[in-house]
């Protein structure tokens, strides 16, 4: 195993080696959460940046318990308090930022590409929690930790991913890392949202919501990117849980072990009823748990850890 990158920008660029690496990490840095004392204090001394442009709340607060973990220095930067207000470019903040000497700056940003800029100007280390429509890795990250940990595997199983695939930063990032490691790609939602062209990717396109639900491993679903989104391209919220909503009718059409994920925030009564969302199928309360361990690996692993071996030695 190895891992020589000085930044997590995407999960395109990754190879499967390198995915593993991060997951294997983070298994091991998950059994530290279950000891008494919890720390691994490998940002020891390290300033860590969480530079969210973009509002979060689930992100932001599970990058900041792993940077604790790491025993990290942490600041919390966001746009609304900031200079970018006032017509800073992105470029002349973190370089501001730079010059205090951080070590790690976590970019949410609104605009595609936005983490990518910054590793080309600054020395520091960026981990991208989230650029516009292109990419969230450690979400990505997440989700294939946790079906590993639930199925075993992740090669040779049938993922389902339904809502919105256009908007969907998630959705991409999942779909190069599933394939990456062997997984089986249905996606399904209304046709403006889900494209043929994202066949040129790996993955089986389709309308039809049982045909994509029944032979599922694992069913992933995405909220709908209002605010990403022409409105022209949303068939209506009623028309959306008509045909795309899961509710325990449809769960009768899965296999009985199929895992339920949502990335959140979930709009409960559109894409996911409550009984379903809650069920025992579900595992999204275990993503939200799962982030954490994978934040502090990619963390500790743009640090130049050398991976679950260190974690485990410690």
């Amino acid at each position: 195993m190895s891992w020589t990158r000085r930044h997590l920008l995407d999960i395109q660029s990754l190879t499967a080696e390198e995915i593993v690496t991060v997951l294997d990490t983070a298994r091991a840095l998950k059994e530290v959460g279950r000891r008494a004392i919890k720390t691994f204090p490998a940002l020891r001394g390290k300033t860590v940046v969480n530079l969210f442009v973009e509002p979060s709340t689930r992100t932001r607060t599970s990058f900041e318990l792993a940077e604790q973990r790491l025993s990290a220095d942490i600041v919390n930067f966001t746009a609304e308090a900031s200079s970018l207000r006032k017509g800073e470019t992105l470029k002349d903040t973190a370089r501001n930022l730079e010059a205090m000497n951080v070590d790690f700056i976590v970019i949410r940003h609104s605009a595609a590409g936005a983490p990518h800029f910054l590793a080309r100007v600054l020395q520091a280390h960026v981990i991208n929690a989230g650029d516009g429509a292109h990419e969230h890795p450690t979400q990505a990250l997440l989700d294939l930790f946790t079906i590993r940990e639930r199925k075993g595997r992740i090669e040779g199983l049938n993922v389902t991913i339904i809502g919105d695939i256009l908007y969907s930063r998630v959705a991409r990032s999942d779909i190069w890392g599933l394939t990456k490691l062997g997984a089986r790609v249905t996606l399904c939602g209304p046709s403006t949202l889900v494209p043929r062209e994202f066949e040129q990717l790996g993955c089986r396109v389709t309308y039809d919501l049982k045909e994509a639900i029944r032979d599922a491993d694992v069913i992933n679903l995405l909220r709908i990117q209002h605010e990403r989104q022409r409105r022209t391209m949303f068939p209506g919220v009623q028309e959306y849980i008509q045909f795309f909503g899961i509710n325990p009718a449809r769960m009768a059409w899965t296999k009985p072990d199929v895992l339920i994920m949502h990335p959140g925030p979930i709009n409960r009564g559109v894409e996911i009823d409550s009984e379903t969302a809650d069920g025992e199928r579900s595992v999204i309360l275990e993503q939200v748990t799962n982030g954490m361990a994978v934040r502090m690996a990619v963390l500790f692993l743009v640090n130049g850890g050398r991976g679950p071996q260190e974690v485990i030695a410690a």
